[in-house]
């Protein structure tokens, strides 16, 4: 019998679709198509023709700009103008995929320099390396299914889709797009089963080489402790952003930019502003130009241009979040409630309890903790006090104050006078320990989906 997924918008639960849910049987053709196309290498596509695949996918998704970005604001809740900004990331990521396939291959390795290797030459290609699992979150439904059929594609790979039950229309809008664009049956697949068993299975299937996973880490380690020998992963998990705001800085650019990124898309981003660790010195300058970021900030339907903070992904999200401001014993100079069944109010959070949910748990809800320091070393300390190594960010006009701490924070990237919701796709995005196992970004991707094969040539016209 089929089971049908109904797709309501998280602001005010209208019914935008229903998808059928995938079935065992539908997974396991899926698989089969798949792994046929990657067995038959007489099937893989020249790279002539997967850069003209992406060239014409990224036109047709200009095309489209306006139409998807109403379908990611609609079922998502990011609000439109930053919807608009989402499409746009996405085509530059398909247009990042050409240029890297057409400047990044293989390397001569070096003989001919001892006697060994005397009389030879010895070069790399790359080669797709499999079966390419793609797990998606909800909170970038286009992008990060760009992020993850776009360099499938440029490696040869064929790639299957899980998107979130959540918001399944723009990742099915993808697969449409390169369908179109060019590529063959099977390249690239959506599927959408709905027992979480069946999922855990499709990570553990043998046919699977490569899992790019992103989502919560409870889920990321455990389908990666179950992946087959040999099988490789990338899993973006999010973090709990610290943010040093040393009593030197720009407070008129800091306060407008953590703002922002504490706010955008209601909080539900991995490298949101979540925690910023202000000298007492400047501490109620800090709080108080946060709050009134967070007053005048638009909160309402995602789907009008004027709104600037939209609804979380459900209610339980709202009630959770709101659950997590009350238990966190802080001082609440803006915000602390919701709005209505499916939004909140933006919220600063004054010297939290260091063990609050809020200080050592990720948010994803528009939420900002402001914590008082002293001495930086006490301020570190206490950003470091997590499982979790993501990016995080500074500010200061001291060229010794950054430094010091980008060498002392625990992150893989470290912004000096931004916010550590900074991103372009063609850096190294990557998460440590709890959040995360490998590196992102476009090229970074491309580079994980493939195998480096060596050819050694012996001639002895070469002696």
């Amino acid at each position: 019998m089929t089971v049908n997924l109904e797709i309501r918008a998280p602001y005010d639960r209208v019914l935008l679709s229903t998808l059928p849910a995938s079935t065992e049987i539908e997974v396991e053709a899926a698989f089969a198509k798949a792994y046929g196309l990657f067995r038959n290498r007489k099937a893989w596509l020249p790279k002539i023709e997967r850069i003209a695949i992406l060239r014409r996918a990224a036109n047709i998704a200009r095309e489209r700009r306006e139409q998807l970005a109403l379908q990611i604001a609609s079922e998502s809740g990011k609000p439109l103008r930053d919807a608009l900004i989402e499409v746009d990331r996405g085509i530059d990521g398909i247009e990042l995929s050409v240029e890297t396939l057409r400047h990044d291959a293989g390397h001569v390795v070096p003989m001919d320099i001892n006697a060994t290797s005397a009389g030879r030459v010895a070069f790399t290609q790359m080669e797709p390396i499999g079966v390419v699992l793609a797990i998606a979150a909800f909170n970038h439904p286009f992008n990060l299914v760009i992020h993850q059929v776009a360099p499938a594609v440029a490696a040869g790979a064929p790639v299957i889709v899980k998107p979130s039950q959540k918001t399944p229309l723009s990742c099915r809008s993808v697969i449409e797009i390169f369908t179109e664009a060019g590529l063959p049956e099977g390249w690239a697949q959506m599927v959408l089963p709905l027992e979480l068993d069946l999922v855990g299975r499709m990570a553990s299937d043998a046919r699977v080489a490569f899992l790019t996973f992103i989502g919560s880490a409870a889920v990321g380690w455990r389908l990666r402790a179950n992946l087959t020998p040999g099988a490789r992963c990338a899993l973006e998990h999010g973090g709990v952003a610290p943010v040093i705001v040393a009593a030197d800085a720009d407070l008129s650019a800091a306060i407008p930019r953590l703002g922002r990124a504490g706010f955008w898309h209601a909080g539900q981003a991995c490298v949101s502003v979540q925690r910023v660790f202000c000298a007492n010195a400047i501490l109620d300058e800090v709080v108080d130009g946060l709050a009134g970021v967070a007053r005048t900030m638009q909160i309402g339907d995602p789907t009008r241009m004027e709104t600037e903070v939209g609804p979380l992904i459900s209610h339980a999200e709202v009630e959770r979040v709101g659950n997590w401001v009350a238990r966190s014993g802080a001082r609440v100079a803006s915000g602390g409630e919701r709005l209505g069944d499916s939004t909140y109010a933006n919220t600063v959070l004054v010297n939290p309890d260091i063990d609050a949910d809020v200080s050592r748990r990720e948010v994803f809800g528009p939420v900002i903790c402001v914590y008082g320091y002293d001495e930086i070393q006490a301020a570190l300390a206490q950003a470091n006090d997590l499982p979790f190594s993501f990016q995080g960010a500074v500010f200061t006009r001291n060229i010794d104050t950054a430094m010091y701490c980008y060498r002392h924070l625990d992150a893989t990237a470290v912004m000096v006078n931004e916010h550590p919701l900074f991103r372009v796709d063609w850096m190294p995005f990557a998460g440590a320990r709890h959040s995360g196992l490998g590196v992102g970004g476009i090229p970074h991707t491309i580079r994980d989906m493939q195998t480096e094969k060596m050819m050694v040539w012996r001639s002895d016209a070469l002696n």
